[in-house]
């Protein structure tokens, strides 16, 4: 840490005696030590998927039509339908990937950005190893999307059945792109920054390191 090395996001390199900013003397891409405003951008990721949330999980996901009658399933109530028909199994999917995994994911990065906005050392292995499930189980919350996009193209009786996407799904898909940007957005270096850094002056031409 005493190099003060910076390593490039785009080809790896790390170089040290170089400024915050300057391009990368291998590819061109500017250096940061630390992603730039990754805690405002993730705050505004974060602020806008917890306000999608709600909306995500009470209107509508998916809309049946048949003979009988036209239904509206938000997440919940499929997942209530498949408990009372004895799937267990898919019914506890659907509620883990759909309902607690986007849920989880919002409160642990609300989590990690508080703690690593007020430079807090708490945990701070712990909060790394939370940062690494994050990005392990993200990709899971787009269960539910993916099952209303392969009934509504499966299901296409005209005049007996039809299934089509309801405007609640496209709050829950925005509530789990906006999550994964956040999760982009925040640097997890910033667990380790206990105390504020001095940025040095006047540093020499740039030496690549190994």
């Amino acid at each position: 840490m005493s190099l003060r090395p910076i390593g490039c996001h785009h080809c790896g390199t790390a170089w040290t005696e170089v400024s915050d900013g300057e391009p990368c003397a291998r590819c061109g891409t500017p250096l940061h030590r630390r992603k730039p405003d990754s805690i405002n951008r993730t705050w505004a990721y974060l602020i806008a998927a917890a306000i999608l949330y709600l909306p995500a999980n009470l209107l509508p996901v998916m809309i049946t039509r048949s003979l009988l009658g036209s239904q509206q399933d938000t997440i919940l109530s499929g997942v209530i339908y498949f408990w009372v028909s004895g799937a267990y199994g898919l019914a506890a999917l659907i509620f883990i990937a759909s309902f607690l995994v986007p849920l989880f994911k919002l409160t642990a990065l609300i989590l990690l950005t508080l703690t690593a906005q007020r430079r807090s050392s708490w945990r701070q292995l712990e909060r790394a190893k939370l940062y690494r499930i994050l990005e392990v189980i993200g990709r899971w919350s787009m269960l539910d999307v993916f099952v209303v996009a392969l009934l509504a193209g499966l299901v296409r009786i005209q005049g007996f059945a039809e299934i089509t996407a309801g405007v609640g799904i496209a709050a829950f898909g925005a509530v789990v792109v906006l999550t994964m940007l956040a999760s982009l957005s925040f640097d997890p270096r910033l667990t380790w920054d206990t105390e504020p850094v001095d940025e040095p002056n006047d540093l020499p031409m740039s030496n690549e390191t190994t």
